[in-house]
């Protein structure tokens, strides 16, 4: 999965999704405290490659950044991907080993929650930056089951949880376009999501006596829909 992502993020595709993340956060962090550190200290949970966390912390000269996500892996490709990151391999469901208002900003893209631990740590003040697919995200993929379906109401379920939590949703970004896919960006796709084993089985099955797949080079049309969700502690 991690190296399918990777794959698919140097592909470009999602540039217009990373951009919007960035402008959020640029616009949405508040001054920092007096007498603080000279830049924001970032934190992304569930860090993956650390791809937005090095596009936002560039753009808002984060002064201290650490990635976070369960696989040691992904922990050290983000920790080279980020100049002067540190990481840390936690499990985002259980109580986080981070300090209480350790953070000024904080991303969580496409990624699990912990609300409850997210405002523990955000301080008073930060900004937490969330990115959520809507329904229609990949939909010309998921008619042909290679990836899972969206619930139609995510944005209201992700703004309500952390609501509870503490968090104001501050500000929206809706970002939607549709984009010329071609077929080893479109296995990198099923492949870097959480029905990936499902469709490897199945291809598996299909294959032919040799068990190899066809080489013809295609073209495909999806759609990229997404909601940029910034909230404020």
């Amino acid at each position: 999965m991690l190296t399918a992502r990777a794959a698919l993020l140097d592909s470009a595709l999602y540039v217009p999704i990373a951009d919007a993340i960035a402008d959020l956060a640029q616009r949405n962090l508040a001054s920092l405290p007096a007498g603080g550190p000279l830049g924001p200290r970032l934190v992304d949970f569930g860090c993956g490659t650390g791809y937005y966390a090095s596009r936002v912390a560039e753009r808002v000269s984060a002064a201290a950044v650490l990635v976070a996500d369960r696989s040691p892996v992904a922990v050290r490709v983000a920790v080279r991907a980020v100049p002067g990151a540190t990481g840390v391999v936690l499990d985002i469901w259980r109580p986080l080993p981070l300090r209480d208002d350790s953070a000024d900003l904080a991303l969580n893209v496409f990624a699990p929650r912990n609300p409850e631990e997210y405002a523990r740590v955000v301080r008073p003040g930060g900004t937490l930056v969330v990115v959520v697919p809507r329904e229609n995200h990949l939909a010309e993929l998921r008619r042909d089951g290679s990836v899972l379906t969206v619930p139609a109401d995510k944005e209201r379920l992700v703004t309500e949880s952390l609501g509870a939590a503490g968090f104001d949703l501050a500000e929206t970004a809706h970002v939607e376009y549709s984009a010329s896919i071609s077929d080893d960006q479109r296995a990198h796709l099923v492949a870097m999501g959480p029905s990936a084993h499902h469709v490897a089985e199945a291809a598996a099955n299909d294959a032919g006596p040799a068990g190899e797949a066809a080489t013809h080079e295609t073209e495909q049309q999806v759609t990229v829909s997404v909601d940029v969700l910034a909230f404020r502690r």
